[in-house]
């Protein structure tokens, strides 16, 4: 046996082509965390899979042969009026004005989805805009906008929905602004939920802003419109994704919390906080008018949930489990 001589100290060491480091962006090594969690990407696909049917409930309700989800039928009742169960042509049964179940949930997916994102898109974009400003101007500006966030945590949000949900009842509210039903529920959840997102995204500002890179900006004459929107907020995407993901499944439980309540999306549109509500006194008798949409509501916000704490821990590996 030979063995080859041994390089000098410090002779430099060719690497061979084949052991070439290949550089990976940043989008590759989030990818690469994300696929990890098997959960996380499960919950991914249950949430395309959400959007997907929300898109195209027509095409499926007609596909698999349903009613409309406001299409009432009194002859499916029973000879008290009560609802008849889960059959080969309602699956998820009816309830007790004789509408199918199973078409109602999947056209109440379209309200869970809309309130859930655009309601976190209208909070998100406040909440980042007012965070930044305090945070970053600090002073009576930081002072301000601090006080105006606990004003707006320290209002009871139900007995809010409750009062403007009746005054907007009928035309609407702030000339037209606010409409019944979606409307009110978009604009309750901007109220109730951006201060959240302003204090996180202002505790940040306030450690980005003292940062090198700020002050290399700030030599070469940048503005503070720049410096927080070209050099601050693009360091802030991942806490941003990461929180409105988490918000959304809380958002979707506020909707069916307040249709519940009756101020939330007013019949015949389809919802499932209402059905839940319309299902409560019939339970006993008619169990899967309450299962069903109350499943549908169950799987969203486990799926978001589960998603949120992926992409938490593929965006931020220092603080993962």
């Amino acid at each position: 046996m030979s063995w080859a001589p041994a390089a000098p100290l410090g002779a430099d060491v060719l690497v061979p082509p084949s052991a070439d480091v290949e550089a990976r962006s940043p989008l590759q090594l989030f990818w690469r965390r994300f696929r990890r969690d098997r959960l996380a990407v499960a919950s991914l696909f249950v949430v395309v899979a959400l959007i997907v049917v929300a898109i195209a409930a027509p095409l499926i309700v007609d596909v698999l042969g349903l009613p409309g989800p406001d299409v009432q039928n009194l002859n499916l009742t029973n000879y008290f009026g009560g609802p008849l169960g889960p059959s080969w042509s309602h699956p998820f049964g009816v309830d007790k004005l004789g509408e199918d179940v199973m078409s109602r949930v999947i056209y109440g997916a379209r309200v869970s989805l809309e309130v859930g994102i655009i309601g976190t898109l209208v909070s998100t974009v406040i909440g980042v805009t007012l965070g930044m400003l305090a945070g970053f101007y600090r002073g009576w500006v930081d002072t301000l906008l601090a006080r105006t966030m606990d004003v707006f945590l320290s209002i009871p949000i139900l007995l809010l929905g409750l009062g403007i949900g009746a005054a907007c009842a009928v035309r609407g509210c702030a000339a037209g602004l606010i409409q019944p039903g979606l409307g009110v529920i978009i604009f309750l959840i901007a109220i109730a939920t951006w201060p959240f997102q302003a204090r996180i995204v202002r505790g940040l500002v306030l450690s980005l802003r003292e940062q090198e890179f700020i002050d290399a900006s700030r030599a070469l004459g940048a503005s503070d419109m720049r410096l927080m929107f070209r050099e601050i907020l693009p360091n802030l995407s991942a806490p941003i994704i990461v929180y409105a993901t988490l918000q959304i499944p809380l958002n979707i439980l506020f909707e069916a919390a307040l249709s519940y309540l009756g101020i939330g999306i007013r019949p015949p549109t389809p919802s499932w906080g209402q059905m839940i509500a319309d299902a409560t006194p019939i339970f006993n008798t008619a169990w899967w008018y309450m299962v069903f949409p109350g499943a549908a509501l169950l799987v969203t916000v486990l799926a978001f949930n589960l998603l949120g704490d992926g992409l938490r821990d593929a965006l931020n590996p220092r603080g993962a489990r």
